[in-house]
């Protein structure tokens, strides 16, 4: 079985599950299999093929008309640009801002580990993470007085001491040079794993991942493997199906300790510990990787010769080791996190206010399909006579006077707290109470409608001066229930309003002339206006067996009452 875990640039998180014999394809067309909302990804950006040996294959581009057309921003494959790759299990596919991590299950995973929850007692050796870098690299080393530097196993030991310190050193500051420019999770775990086998005498090595957002309590903590390794080949088909006490990670998660426990075969703690006794493992090093936010995993590393053990200096190495990678880890959630705000905020910020935007940002859940029911009102607008107007001047003078129109109108809708839904043609529909409700919420929306009437006014004058028609927009509000959200398809979805509702504000704005704002009787009970109303004469809208009792808003002049 493979699949890929998908996060688009909105954010929206997502796992497709490849189908045998077919070719996946990925882009922002709403008809390829993978459809990214990514302004960076190319309509068809890319796909994957399946070969008859069970391999998995990513193309740069998609075949149109017989021909290979390649994608303008390129494929990345583990933070390199490829035109065709084959897939491994755990391979990182970046298109624009999106990612795609490519997943195989074989008979046998790393995931698939038992664990116990055997009570821990007594170990043999602790170090805090806090004071990792503190006992590793500044604990007070001895300098043999004149008299004592004679003795050679006095000045032995000193210089012993000071070697494993330079030795600790030279490997920290080998990986901060990796490091400090990756942000590939396997590549950081694969440079630690390595620095670990060269530096102690550990036979395997497992990089543990903490899944949620570490507010979890640690005792409910899932850690996923994401690399196991063994010292050589010779182990490593032994070393894949050994499990990992959760005893030990638990401990080191809960309390922030590095610990080394020696052979635990007599130890009284691990006294009927399977996953320790029963393989025959005697020497166990697990270091919490700490970061400032949060406990984001742990590194795990055993001997699996019953008669050797790990030191203390071994400890030692591995903690510093799994502070400096989980600084590593750190810096790429974040760098992910950061990437794909950028992209969300810049693709958001374009229909919503930005402390909508901001909320969105801050909860991801809401990203997800579903709906609520709540009380908003909503907000249609239309250009009057556009099809004469374009009959009449050049293409890009129209495309010209719709961005102007467009960017005015939205930045009223903004500036008063409402929601942009879509554009319809020279049209456009907001939600004022979207995502978020506020008693305020009609008035917003009909103060919104006189300011966008205003703005006519001076895009009017504009017209004229350049010689062009004059425009005149109808608006028209109701306020009523909805359902709001996320609504479409795994696939393909978009924020926006079903119900009633929307079709009686819909129907209001075809019934208002240029220049006019027509509210229904439920808006103006709702918005506390300034403006004075006139009644006009109900209308009958579909679905409604009462006429919808409306008001045109005299936006010209204000009445002064709230």
């Amino acid at each position: 079985m493979a699949f890929l875990k998908i996060t688009d640039a909105s954010g929206r998180q997502w796992q497709y599950d490849f189908v045998p014999s077919t070719v996946c394809s990925i882009g922002r067309a709403p008809d390829n299999t993978v459809v990214l909302d990514d302004p960076r990804a190319s309509r068809y950006h890319a796909h994957i093929k399946t070969g008859d040996d069970g391999s998995f294959t990513v193309v740069d581009g998609a075949l149109i008309n017989g021909q290979l057309r390649r994608s303008a921003n390129k494929v990345f494959v583990n933070g390199g640009p490829h035109l065709e790759h084959q897939l491994k299990n755990g391979d990182r596919i970046t298109i624009g801002a999106s990612t795609l991590r490519f997943e195989q299950q074989a008979e046998e995973r790393t995931t698939d580990v038992r664990y116990d929850d055997k009570p821990l007692g007594h170990t043999q050796l602790l170090i805090s993470a806090n004071d990792v870098m503190h006992t590793v690299l500044h604990g007070k080393t001895e300098i043999p007085s004149t008299s004592q530097a004679a003795s050679s196993p006095e000045r032995d030991k000193v210089l012993e001491a000071l070697q494993r310190k330079a030795n600790i050193l030279s490997a920290l500051y080998e990986m901060s040079k990796t490091l400090g420019s990756v942000f590939d999770l396997e590549t950081i775990f694969a440079k630690a794993t390595d620095i670990i086998f060269r530096s102690t005498p550990a036979d395997r090595v497992v990089a543990l991942l903490a899944e949620g957002t570490g507010k979890e309590n640690p005792e409910d903590v899932v850690l996923n493997p994401i690399a196991t390794r063994a010292r050589d080949e010779s182990l490593n088909n032994h070393a894949r199906k050994l499990t990992i006490g959760r005893t030990i990670t638990r401990k080191v998660m809960r309390d922030r300790v590095a610990l080394l426990s020696q052979d635990a075969a007599s130890d009284e703690q691990f006294a009927g510990v399977d996953s320790i006794v029963s393989q025959g493992v005697r020497s166990t090093i697990c270091a919490p990787l700490v970061g400032e936010s949060r406990v984001h995993g742990a590194i795990y590393a055993d001997r699996l010769d019953p008669f050797a053990a790990f030191k203390p200096d071994d400890l030692e190495l591995i903690s510093a080791v799994a502070a400096q990678t989980a600084i590593a880890v750190e810096n790429a959630r974040a760098h992910e996190r950061l990437a794909r705000e950028e992209v969300a905020r810049a693709n958001y910020s374009r229909f919503l206010p930005e402390y909508v935007v901001k909320q969105m940002l801050e909860n991801p859940e809401s990203f997800k399909l579903g709906g609520v029911n709540q009380t908003i009102t909503i907000l249609f607008a239309d250009i009057r006579g556009f099809t004469r107007i374009s009959e009449h001047a050049p293409p890009e003078k129209i495309v010209n006077l719709l961005n102007r129109y467009f960017s005015a109108m939205t930045d009223i809708i903004f500036a008063h707290g409402g929601t942009l839904d879509k554009y319809l043609g020279d049209g456009l529909m907001s939600l004022f109470g979207a995502p978020t409700t506020t008693p305020e919420d009609a008035s917003n929306a009909l103060n919104a409608a006189v300011a966008m009437q205003r703005r006519i006014l001076g895009i009017n004058m504009e017209l004229r001066q350049e010689g062009l028609h004059e425009i005149g927009v109808g608006i028209g509000l109701h306020t009523g229930e909805v359902t709001v959200g996320y609504i479409g398809s795994e696939r393909r979805s978009e924020y926006t309003a079903i119900g009633d509702a929307v079709n009686t504000a819909s129907r209001l704005e075809s019934n208002a002339k240029g220049g006019e704002i027509l509210v229904s009787d439920a808006t103006a009970k709702a918005a506390r206006s300034r403006y004075k109303l006139k009644p006009r004469e109900p209308i009958s809208v579909k679905n409604r067996q009462q006429p919808v009792i409306l008001w045109e808003v005299d936006w010209q002049k204000a009445s002064g009452a709230f």
